[in-house]
C-alpha cells in the first residue's frame, strides 16, 4: 500500500508538471502562430502613419520570444529597416496622407537619425504632411522631428536643445582600489579605448579629436535644423547656450523651435484637419507594426536578379551573453554567409551594411579577407551606420565604394591589446603562487603576477605587427600609399564628412544610397533587393536562447541605467581577444 502512494503521488506530480511545461509551450507556439500569420495591412482611406518613438534602435527588427511575456510595452526595440521601408511604403500609398511624429525617447545615434530624417524629407517631396508631437523632445528626436512642417509641443513640455558632451568614465583609481593593474599594449596617439583603465582623464590628444568630431557632429545637425525651421545657426547656438529645457513652452514657441502649444488629447483633430477629415469623422492611423505587413505596391521582378543587403551589427567576436539583446558580429558566419553570396549566381551585387565599433583584430582580418574574395566576383559597396570604426573599417575598406552618412563615426585606425595583472588583489584577499616551469614563458599570463619586460615587448610586437598589417590592408583598399594612410590613422577617430575629405569615405549618404551605386555598378535592369542573414523566426529563437538570460538583462538594465553598456562590455572581455581594433565601449556623446 504505501509503494502504491508513492507510485500514484509520483504519478500525478509528473502529469501536473508536465502539464505545466505543456501549458507553456502552447502558449509559446500560439504566440509564434499569431506572429507568423499576421494578416496584410490594409489602408484605409486619408490616413496617417504613426512613428511612436519610445525605446531603442537597431540595425534591423528581430523578433523576440520572450518580449510577449516580459517586455516592457513603454519601451520597445525598433528597427532602423522597419522604420526606412515602411516611411517608403506611406510615401507611395495614395491613401496615407502624412507621417504623424509622437517622439518621447529613441536611444540611438546621430547617424541613424540623420537616416530617417532625410527619408522623412524625401518624403515630405510628394506634398504629403509631417507633424510631430512630444511632451518632452530629446535633444536626438527634436533634431529629427525638425524636419516636419509642423512641431507641436505640449503647453507645459519642454525641448532638450544645448549642444553635445562626451562625458567618458575612467575606472583607474577603483582598479587600484581592488588592486588590479591594466597593463597596456597599444599604438596610435589617439587610440584611446584604453584610457579608462589606465588614465583620471582624457589624454590631450584623445581630447583633440573628441572635441573635433562632436564639434562637426553639432554643426551638422545645427545645419539641418536651420534649414529646416527657418533659423540662423548663430541664433540655434545662443538658443543653445540658454538652455531652453528650464524655459516655458511659450519661450521656446517665441524662438521658433516649435509652431503650436497643443494638448496631447487634441492632435487627432489636427491631424483630422490636415487629412481633409471632418471632426467627427474616423481618422484612421496606421503605427509602425501594422505598416510592416502593408503590401508594397511596386511590380514583381521577374529577372532573378538579387542585390543583396548584408547586415553587419556589433562588436566583432566580442562574445555575448545568452540571451542579450546588443548586436554582435560573429566573424566565422560572417565569412560564411559572404562566401555563399558569392557562390550564388543570382546575387549581382552586395551592399555591406556596417554598424561596428570593432573588437577582435583576428576576427576582423578574416571578415577582410572573405570581403575580398566576395569583391574578386562582384561589386561591394559599403554602407556606415552609426559606427564604422577600428575594426568595423578594418572590415570596410577593400570594399569598391564606401557610402558614410556625415554624423558617422570611422576610422580609429589602431591597435590595442590589454591584459589585467590581478597580483595586488590576490595578495589583498591573502593568495599567494609559486611555479614550477620547463620553458622561459611556460608561465606566461599566469594568475597572480604582472607581465615581465620580455612578455611584454613580445606583446607589443604582436600590436604592432596588427597595426602594420591593418595600414596595409588600408593603404590597398583605398588605393592610397601606406604613408598617407599612416598620417590619418594613429587610431584617431573621424566623422563620415571628414572622412570623405580625407579619402577614407567615397560618397555620404544612407543604405538608399549604397544600393544605388550597387545597381549602377550591376549594371542589372531588373533586380530584387534581399536582405541577409535571414531573420530567425520565432521557433528557432525561442528553442535557442535562454529566457531567465533575458530577464536578467532587461533587469540590470532598469538597475544599472547608463551603466549598463560599460558593464556588458567588461563581462565580454572574459570571451574576447587579446588583441583589439575596436572604439571606445562608450563614447558617452549626449
Amino acid at each position: 500500500m504505501k509503494d502504491f502512494f508513492k507510485f500514484t503521488l509520483a504519478t500525478i506530480t509528473g502529469i501536473v508538471v508536465s502539464s505545466i511545461v505543456l501549458f507553456f509551450i502552447g502558449i509559446m507556439i500560439l504566440v509564434g502562430l499569431m506572429s507568423v500569420s499576421e494578416s496584410e495591412t490594409v489602408i484605409n482611406k486619408s490616413s496617417v502613419m504613426m512613428l511612436d518613438l519610445s525605446g531603442e534602435l537597431r540595425e534591423r527588427s528581430q523578433e523576440n520570444p520572450f518580449e510577449e511575456f516580459f517586455g516592457d510595452e513603454d519601451y520597445v526595440s525598433y528597427g532602423l529597416d522597419d522604420i526606412l521601408s515602411s516611411i517608403q511604403k506611406a510615401k507611395d500609398h495614395n491613401d496615407i496622407k502624412g507621417i504623424y511624429i509622437q517622439a518621447t525617447h529613441l536611444s540611438t545615434s546621430f547617424a541613424a537619425l540623420q537616416e530617417i530624417r532625410d527619408a522623412l524629407a524625401d518624403f515630405k517631396t510628394t506634398g504629403k504632411f509631417i507633424v510631430s508631437y512630444g511632451d518632452v523632445y530629446t535633444q536626438g528626436l527634436y533634431y529629427l522631428s525638425s524636419v516636419s512642417d509642423k512641431v507641436l509641443l505640449n503647453p507645459k513640455g519642454r525641448v532638450e536643445w544645448k549642444g553635445l558632451a562626451s562625458t567618458p568614465i575612467f575606472y583607474k583609481d577603483l582598479l587600484e582600489k581592488l588592486g588590479i593593474e591594466m597593463q597596456i599594449f597599444k599604438v596610435g596617439t589617439y587610440k584611446s579605448a584604453v584610457e579608462p583603465y589606465i588614465n583620471t582623464e582624457m589624454s590631450e590628444a584623445n581630447r583633440e579629436q573628441v572635441k573635433e568630431y562632436i564639434s562637426s557632429i553639432w554643426s551638422q545637425l545645427v545645419e539641418d535644423v536651420s534649414i529646416s525651421r527657418n533659423i540662423s545657426a548663430d541664433s540655434l547656438n545662443m538658443i543653445a547656450d540658454k538652455m531652453v529645457m528650464f524655459s516655458q513652452a511659450e519661450d521656446i514657441l517665441n524662438y521658433g523651435l516649435v509652431d503650436s502649444l497643443i494638448y496631447k488629447n487634441d492632435v487627432r483633430d489636427y491631424l483630422k484637419s490636415l487629412a481633409n477629415i471632418d471632426k467627427d469623422g474616423k481618422l484612421s492611423v496606421y503605427n509602425l507594426a501594422e505598416m510592416v505587413n502593408v503590401r508594397r505596391n511596386v511590380p514583381k521582378d521577374k529577372s532573378g536578379n538579387i542585390i543583396a543587403v548584408y547586415y553587419a551589427a556589433g562588436g566583432i567576436d566580442m562574445g555575448s551573453s545568452s540571451y542579450s539583446t546588443e548586436e554582435t558580429i560573429i566573424s566565422s558566419k560572417v565569412i560564411r554567409d559572404l562566401k555563399k553570396l558569392k557562390d550564388q549566381e543570382s546575387v549581382k551585387a552586395v551592399v555591406l551594411r556596417v554598424n561596428s565599433g570593432g573588437g577582435s583584430a583576428y576576427g576582423s582580418e578574416q571578415i577582410w579577407h572573405a570581403v575580398e574574395e566576395l569583391k574578386a566576383e562582384k561589386p561591394v559597396i559599403v554602407s556606415m551606420g552609426n559606427y564604422a570604426a577600428s575594426g568595423g573599417y578594418y572590415i570596410s575598406c577593400s570594399a569598391d565604394c564606401i557610402v558614410a552618412e556625415p554624423t558617422t563615426l570611422t576610422g580609429s585606425i589602431g591597435i590595442f591589446g590589454m591584459m589585467p595583472n590581478i597580483g595586488g588583489l590576490t595578495k589583498k584577499v591573502g593568495l599567494t603562487f609559486d611555479v614550477v616551469k620547463t620553458n622561459k614563458f611556460s608561465d606566461f599570463g599566469a594568475l597572480g603576477r604582472g607581465l615581465n619586460n620580455d612578455e611584454k615587448s613580445l606583446l607589443q610586437m604582436m600590436v604592432n605587427d596588427g597595426y602594420d598589417l591593418f595600414l596595409t590592408r588600408c593603404a590597398d583598399g583605398r588605393n592610397m600609399p601606406k604613408e598617407e594612410i599612416a598620417k590619418v590613422a594613429e587610431g584617431r577617430v573621424w566623422t563620415g564628412s571628414k572622412a570623405k575629405e580625407l579619402g577614407l569615405v567615397d560618397e555620404l549618404g544612407g543604405l538608399d544610397k549604397a544600393l544605388q551605386i550597387a545597381i549602377e555598378k550591376a549594371d542589372v535592369e531588373g533586380y530584387t533587393v534581399v536582405s541577409y542573414p535571414e531573420k530567425e523566426d520565432f521557433f528557432s529563437l525561442f528553442l535557442k536562447e535562454k529566457g531567465e538570460s533575458y530577464i536578467e538583462s532587461k533587469l540590470l538594465k532598469s538597475k544599472l541605467g547608463d551603466y549598463y553598456n560599460q558593464l556588458n562590455f567588461i563581462k565580454s572581455i572574459e570571451n574576447a581577444d587579446l588583441i583589439q581594433a575596436r572604439l571606445p565601449f562608450d563614447l558617452n556623446i549626449k
